[in-house]
């Protein structure tokens, strides 16, 4: 299965407070932090709903 990293860029302050769960939901505890998941629907969903507050890559290594 691939491996997504999830950056997130922006303060989520003024925003609504789903948007700040669904970061918390992510794995986020602080700005600038990045975190690595599995490339799944629903956590496709999760970064769809707050896309403009994180930034996506494709994490490349070896996977299993």
């Amino acid at each position: 299965m691939s491996k997504i990293r999830v950056t997130w860029i922006k303060s989520a302050i003024g925003y609504e407070e789903s948007q700040l769960k669904t970061l918390r939901s992510l794995g986020f505890h602080r700005l600038n932090q990045s975190v690595i998941h599995n490339d799944s629907n629903s956590v496709r969903g999760m970064i769809n709903k707050v896309r403009h507050l994180v930034k996506v890559e494709e994490e490349l290594g070896k996977t299993k």
